[in-house]
């Protein structure tokens, strides 16, 4: 072998194995609000993940989540941020995307793992360009006591005419409050009553595409009608439930008071800590027998790439990776109620949250109507719902007095409403 053969095979050989080290010394940095969740990352999802990449190594740097938005953004600005960056669903991801900070991720494997619903909270406006891949949704329905619907002979309510049926004969035996729910946070109201409820009446994404679209306004009778519903929910939830806080409503239910309680799958970690009680959950009830039924399976948390990331390639195996069915699987069951919004199919090791998840195979996913888009104005229709809702409840504004406000709050702004 000549000198100059020699010569090439050795830099080539040294070359590869700087490539090696390199591989081998990648470390991905997540930043993310969910502090809550650092020990399952730490002791369930990375080691997966290096399992199978044994050249990246990756670290869950949480901050607090009243602080997460404005430390991610002036770390970001400051290029200091980390690889991958927890994306919240819809307009503060997306400005982050606008400014430059996320990088497309259209091209990336694990984006076919999911649809259009899923990618809502993470694609620009126009729908050309996703920039976070989804990690999970939360679904809205109601959580009940087994036992207090065992006691009292009762059966799961499957349309509104049942729901309030089931709510007379409880609040006729006297043992149990009907439902949980207070208005003193407003946005309970909201959140796990109007939302709720809500898409069973504007029929899913065909009526909040349609709100978008200026083609349906709040003060049309499917969005209307929501709140006569909701208006009535007032005879069942106790004595002093206007002062009635999100704590307070949780408390009232594990501890066995209340029978029925408006519900995100959220809480089901929690409530299985603390009810001593065997509960199910019914997805909302239509509104007449037969009807097709929608649940609002809404989008919460993606991870995204920034756009500055010292280690790229290993930034998209890992976010391919969360595209795939095991993420999917080690995510949801590592915490139950926040179920995996990929096409993979899902099986729960929690009863209860099985059965939430079950409702996607009968009934439509839809989001919550305020969050894409309608909020970007003054006044914020999100913020206004949860005082609209709050007041319809307590009977200080009629259901239509409340949609007018909120349609004429939204046309100040909104040009496809003007």
């Amino acid at each position: 072998m000549n000198k100059t053969m020699s010569t090439l095979l050795l830099a080539s050989t040294i070359l590869a194995s700087a490539s090696l080290a390199n591989a081998q010394d990648a470390t991905l940095i997540i930043e993310s609000w969910r502090n809550d969740d650092l020990e399952i990352w730490q002791s369930k999802i990375i080691p997966a993940f290096e399992a199978k990449h044994p050249g990246i190594k990756v670290k869950f740097t949480p901050t607090a989540p009243t602080e997460y938005d404005a430390a991610v953004s002036a770390k970001l600005a400051s290029e200091s941020a980390g690889d991958l960056i927890t994306c919240r669903p819809f307009d503060r991801s997306l400005e982050l995307f606008n400014q430059g900070h996320l990088a497309s991720l259209n091209d990336l494997e694990g984006m076919k793992n999911f649809g259009d619903v899923a990618k809502s909270a993470w694609i620009t406006d126009d729908g050309s360009t996703a920039f976070c891949v989804p990690m999970a949704s939360v679904i809205h329905g109601f959580i009940y006591n087994k036992d207090a619907f065992d006691e009292l002979g009762l059966s799961v309510p499957a349309t509104e005419a049942e729901l309030f049926a089931t709510l007379d004969k409880i609040k006729a035996d006297g043992n149990y409050i009907p439902m949980a729910m207070g208005t003193n946070d407003q946005w309970e109201a909201a959140t796990m009553g109007y939302q709720n409820i809500g898409p069973n009446y504007w029929k899913g994404e065909d009526g909040r595409l349609a709100l978008i679209k200026g083609d349906q306004k709040l003060t049309d009778d499917v969005w209307i009608k929501p709140y006569e519903t909701l208006a009535r929910w007032k005879d069942y939830l106790g004595d002093g439930f206007e002062a009635q806080t999100y704590p307070d409503s949780q408390n009232m239910f594990t501890l066995g008071r209340a029978a029925i309680y408006p519900a995100g799958s959220w809480e089901i970690s929690g409530f299985n800590n603390l009810a001593d009680f065997e509960m199910g959950a019914f997805p909302p009830p239509v509104i007449n027998a037969g009807d097709p039924c929608y649940i609002s399976d809404h989008t919460d948390i993606a991870l995204g790439m920034n756009s500055k990331s010292k280690n790229p390639e290993a930034a998209k195996a890992f976010l391919n990776w969360v595209g795939s069915a095991e993420f999917a699987s080690l995510y949801a069951n590592a915490l139950p109620g926040f179920f995996s919004l990929s096409n993979n199919s899902v099986a729960m090791d929690d009863p209860l949250a099985q059965e939430f998840v079950s409702w996607r195979d009968k009934c439509n996913s839809t989001i919550r109507s305020t969050y894409q888009i309608l909020s970007r104005g003054t006044p914020n229709l999100e913020n206004e719902t949860w005082n609209a809702s709050a007041n319809v409840v307590r009977g200080t504004e009629s259901p239509a007095e409340a949609a007018k406000r909120l349609q004429d709050g939204l046309a100040s702004w909104y040009a496809p409403h003007q």
